[in-house]
């Protein structure tokens, strides 16, 4: 009984001590050189006049840190720790078609002419697109259209 009480109290000891070790790793900044040069990049590509607001490097304990990006303008752009963007959100300001890939931007400037963007997500499988009236479109890795709902 010694044995289990003394292993239980190890426990929440060990756990209590991760938990407060993960919290104070999180750190924030303007500074857009303290992203990866991946994220620099696309920040100057698909909003080169845009200011930064914060960039929160959001550090774990086992893992490389991802980044999370406001814009001045209320642009969220989640990046991952290789400075990739996985998502960008803007509220209800437009987004650039240059985020989309190629084939992507023809087709939707083709059957979606006077639809604004609002939020795009990546991912494995592709491209979710969340569009001003709430209808979602995807995209698949390579550009191809995938439906609409």
């Amino acid at each position: 009984m010694t044995k289990l009480l003394m292993a239980l109290t190890l426990m929440i000891v060990g756990a209590a001590s991760a938990m407060a070790i993960s919290l104070p790793f999180d750190k924030y900044t303007i500074n857009r050189s303290e992203l990866p040069q991946d994220a620099q990049e696309m920040l100057e590509e698909h909003f080169p006049k845009a200011k930064v607001s914060m960039i929160k490097i959001d550090k774990h304990l086992l893992k490389k840190p991802d980044y999370d990006v406001k814009l001045t303008n209320g642009i969220r752009i989640a990046f991952n720790s290789k400075g990739q963007w996985k998502s960008v959100e803007s509220g209800k300001r437009e987004l650039p078609l240059s985020l989309l890939h190629k084939t992507a931007r023809t087709h939707f400037s083709k059957k979606f002419p006077d639809a604004k963007i609002l939020s795009v997500k990546k991912d494995l499988s592709g491209f979710d697109i969340v569009l001003e009236d709430g209808r979602n479109i995807k995209y698949d890795r390579l550009g191809i259209f995938k439906g609409e709902s």
